[in-house]
């Protein structure tokens, strides 16, 4: 879930931010605190994207997995759809890893009757290769999955 090219153009607004502060100080001060800011915000953006990711027995969205045996049907949702998920038909209880510049989303039901979660709402920019993989994943190996 990396940022979108604009992410990238907008955190540069941290360059003149920087120069505005530290200029009148010192100039060369002015252009390393604006190059550290700047680098230090795209080290952030980088190191904090979370991987959605589908392996034989888990779905992995950032810090977070479950085991394709407690994980149901998955839906796609784009557009409108996508933002009514994220927004008006929310569940407070769902487990999210959205983010704003990613609009698509993958809505994945917890099947697990001891986890209070009823879905986890996933942003991906291929919804429909994450819900493939989850089909496949977890039809591959039923005995093992599933019981």
């Amino acid at each position: 879930m990396w940022p979108t090219p604009w992410i990238f153009l907008t955190t540069a607004l941290v360059i003149p931010a920087s120069l505005l502060v530290f200029l009148p100080i010192n100039v060369l001060a002015g252009y390393i605190s604006a190059a550290a800011l700047y680098v230090g915000t795209l080290a952030v953006l980088l190191t904090t994207s979370p991987i959605v990711e589908v392996t034989e027995d888990h779905l992995i969205a950032g810090r977070a997995q479950i085991a394709l045996a407690h994980v149901g049907q998955a839906q796609a949702f784009r557009t409108e759809e996508a933002t009514l998920e994220r927004g008006q038909r929310l569940d407070a209880r769902a487990w999210l890893v959205i983010r704003g510049w990613i609009s698509p989303v993958v809505k994945i039901q917890v099947t697990d009757p001891s986890d209070p979660t009823p879905y986890w709402l996933v942003s991906s920019r291929h919804p429909d290769q994450v819900v493939d993989a989850l089909t496949k994943a977890i039809h591959s190996f039923p005995s093992k999955n599933r019981g």
